[in-house]
């Protein structure tokens, strides 16, 4: 934004996960684009708390604090038009505005982990002069009512982070032949557990160790989360074969592990819309997953790929997708997701939401 003039969006991100925080990073350059200024206001992270409650209502007061800080900067000659990312964001507004969001409380803050989000929430979806869902079915729990002419899907986008390397669900040894100019996938398979209780990183493991054979050399790599924190909560022993824990990896260090692996398993209790299974399918992985409840936006894409990776069985999917890949699924994976493309979502943009916003 220049300096010394008003912002046309002040964008209110929460910013709680690494993919909400990149998921307004691409919303705010998306409406550079289309022209507009932007100003993104980030609350700051409330201190760990013991339930969803409190953490909601300090996650909901610091975003309130930032975008009245925020308002306050631009002054009162040219108020900006305001989106607020998630509805957690929303609760405790001061001004309304457009409210974007990949779930709402009313389908993932079930019994008293929401009792008062969730009442809260249905007056502030109400007030909202436009709603942006992440997908269609990000409305899940939204009145029939309330899914009006005020609502614009606004995916977030998904870009491949290079050129696909090798072929999906090959060993290393056969991926491609030693003078191709791109490397082999050689790694099995990968998941992200950044929360492992949700992520279902138990039954992943499960798995993984009715698949591994022990005398092979293959490994699961585990992102998002410390060795330490695993072994604490006694997923993983001290010295697990055939297993290897990163931590948290910044992005580029992340897809370039996705560019190698054949595979990206998980086994999510609630997915409200998964990020990383879609940038995995964008890096050429086999997506190997249980149904979950959510707007999970790639599981109906994993199904149309192959629907042997899809179910309950998640250490049968493994060996299949390990043993019996489907030699073009790359390849349809990337053009499956055409719609996710940041050229898509910047017509959208450009031609639907901008002129919305600033109406």
């Amino acid at each position: 934004m220049a300096a010394g003039r008003a912002a046309d969006v002040l964008l209110v991100s929460l910013g709680s996960t690494a993919g909400l925080r990149r998921a307004d990073d691409e919303l705010a350059d998306s409406l550079r684009r289309a022209g507009a200024s932007v100003e993104l206001a980030r609350p700051v992270a409330p201190r760990p708390l013991p339930t969803l409650m409190l953490t909601d209502l300090e996650w909901a007061r610091s975003a309130r604090r930032a975008a009245r800080e925020a308002l306050e900067r631009q002054g009162p000659a040219r108020p900006p038009a305001v989106i607020y990312s998630t509805t957690t964001a929303a609760l405790l507004w001061r001004r309304p505005g457009a409210i974007r969001f990949d779930a709402l409380a009313a389908s993932n803050r079930p019994g008293r982990h929401g009792l008062w989000q969730r009442p809260l929430e249905r007056g502030r979806l109400r007030e909202a002069p436009l709603l942006l869902p992440w997908s269609e079915r990000s409305l899940d729990g939204l009145g029939a009512d309330d899914a009006d002419r005020r609502t614009l899907v606004l995916p977030v986008p998904v870009e491949p982070s290079g050129p696909l390397p090798g072929a999906a669900g090959q060993p290393a040894a056969v991926a491609q032949p030693r003078a191709s100019a791109q490397p082999p996938r050689d790694i099995a398979a990968v998941t992200y557990a950044a929360n492992p209780a949700k992520k279902g990183l138990g039954r992943v493991l499960r798995a993984w160790r009715a698949v591994r054979d022990p005398a092979g050399s293959d490994e699961l790599v585990i992102a998002g989360v410390s060795r330490e924190q695993l072994v604490r909560d006694r997923l993983i022993a001290a010295e697990e074969p055939g297993v290897r824990v990163t931590g948290p990896l910044p992005t580029d260090d992340f897809r370039a592990l996705l560019r190698r692996a054949c595979v990206f398993v998980c086994a999510p209790r609630r997915e409200d819309y998964g990020i990383v299974q879609l940038e995995a399918l964008a890096d050429g992985c086999q997506l190997v997953t249980t149904a979950a409840p959510g707007p999970y936006a790639a599981l109906p894409i994993a199904r149309e790929l192959d629907a042997r990776l899809v179910g309950d069985d998640l250490a049968a999917a493994l060996r299949m997708a390990l043993q019996q890949p489907l030699a073009d699924y790359a390849q349809r994976a990337r053009a499956a997701l055409a719609p996710f493309s940041r050229d898509a979502v910047d017509r959208i943009v450009a031609d639907e939401l901008l002129p919305r916003l600033l109406a």
